[in-house]
């Protein structure tokens, strides 16, 4: 939003060959190289390009040409080291999210392992991502058209594993990781959280237009579709109309519904200052689990983590953390792109009050901001624990970006400085267009 140039280099820079591994690897993090965090890369690539083509008119083509070689690599190394079972489910540890599950997802007990329905849904949205960056770039230069094709089938092969390797629970209407046991039994983690909302982030708009200037690449895709419905495949979600252009998603309009029931319950996700990571239905119903000889829980823990497993204190049990407000925020703004006012759900769940996909991504992105709006006494929600501090006149303009925030009162928490990603806040203050105070 600052810098479009600044931000290009530094996502080429992770690329460079002195930090990414020749295989194909971003390392995670400075304590454990060889882990893994969600691959938002291509997303970020493709949102930084169009910034600068809307602000320059002119799409720097070269930029995305030389990230997509590089991503290439990376998603291939995905492909071949967090797919097991070579069947499009994937894994991937913590994946950014510590301590959100009953286990150790890093760790799991000698002879099990475990699908994850984030590792698969960040997978999905990968693969739709490198297929937009390259359906751009083919405007420019139709060699790119093959590589359209091929993200497109892969896309569609991630969303068949994910809708039928029954990670979806239809009683409850929402998704789970699956824990795979020695003797082939396979047990859900019935924990209600942001595992199960990575879901709604591998959803795409695209310019019918753009595909049409690709006769080959429609023609393929046709085919491709014909093929898979003369012998009863899977096919993705997707819906087009004159005026929105084509909807991609990996769920349907049916179970977008569901999970929003739950994301938008005051009792579950959603909390005064945006969206929980876990649901705070597991404050009263904690989950349990035996697995391996040893026993497991997870409960709703709205503040600082209760416990130093998984990693230490960034925790996932209940806090508001800003990358996934942010993400869910963008997706629900494309989910309102395609369906308009012809989708609206209740907010809260259960007020009666229904709005359209849009309405909601702005009322969310409110409360969000809230948490770093003065209150009637001139106090920020952030910094409720150093509230004198910051009412002095001399630091009473200072804002910390916390790591997170506590789950029902916003009180920043962990890393004061987490300006990677909480510092995104001020995107969502230029989208709503506020007279900052």
């Amino acid at each position: 939003m600052i810098d479009p140039v600044f931000a290009k280099h530094q996502l080429i820079l992770i690329m460079r060959e002195w930090y990414m591994n020749p295989q194909g690897q971003i390392p995670a993090y400075e304590w454990n190289f060889s882990d893994v965090n969600p691959p938002v890369h291509a997303w970020a690539a493709l949102n930084i390009y169009k910034i600068e083509k809307n602000l320059t008119g002119a799409g720097d083509i070269d930029f995305l040409k030389r990230v997509f070689m590089k991503l290439s690599i990376n998603f291939t190394w995905w492909v071949n080291r967090k797919d097991r079972n070579d069947n499009n489910l994937f894994e991937g540890g913590f994946l950014g999210l510590d301590n959100i599950g009953v286990i150790n997802r890093n760790d799991c007990p000698k002879g099990y392992f475990m699908e994850q329905a984030d590792g698969t849904s960040w997978m999905a949205m990968f693969a739709l991502n490198m297929m937009e960056i390259a359906l751009e770039i083919a405007q420019y230069d139709p060699t790119f058209e093959d590589i359209v094709t091929k993200y497109y089938e892969h896309y569609v092969l991630i969303a068949e594993s994910l809708n039928e390797a029954a990670l979806w629970d239809e009683a409850d209407g929402f998704f789970y990781d699956v824990l795979n046991g020695p003797d082939g039994r396979k047990t859900y983690l019935k924990v209600r959280s942001a595992v199960g909302l990575t879901v709604l982030f591998a959803v795409g708009n695209i310019n019918q237009a753009d595909v049409d200037a690709l006769p080959d690449l429609s023609k393929r895709i046709a085919w491709f579709r014909a093929y898979r419905e003369r012998r009863g495949k899977y096919l993705p979600y997707i819906s087009a109309n004159d005026q929105q252009g084509i909807l991609i998603t990996l769920i349907g309009k049916d179970k977008l519904v569901r999970i929003l029931e739950k994301l938008l319950d005051e009792e579950e996700f959603l909390s005064p200052g945006g969206i929980r990571a876990l649901s705070k239905c597991h404050e009263s119903n904690p989950v349990y689990l035996e697995e391996g000889g040893k026993i497991f829980s997870v409960n709703y823990e709205p503040g600082e983590s209760e416990t130093d497993m998984f990693g230490g204190n960034s925790n996932w049990r209940g806090p508001v953390w800003m990358p996934m407000n942010y993400m869910l925020i963008k997706s629900l703004e494309k989910y309102h792109r395609f369906y308009g006012d012809s989708l609206k759900v209740e907010f809260p769940t259960g007020s009666g009050n229904y709005i359209n996909l849009n309405e909601v991504a702005r009322e969310l992105s409110n409360r969000v901001i809230s948490n770093f709006e003065k209150d009637e006494l001139g106090n920020r929600p952030i910094h409720t624990d150093h509230a004198a501090f910051y009412a002095r006149p001399e630091n009473k303009d200072l804002i910390l970006f916390y790591e997170y925030l506590h789950g029902d009162n916003g009180r920043g928490l962990g890393a004061t400085h987490q300006a990677g990603w909480t510092a995104v806040i001020a995107e969502l203050i230029n989208e709503e267009r506020w007279e900052w105070d």
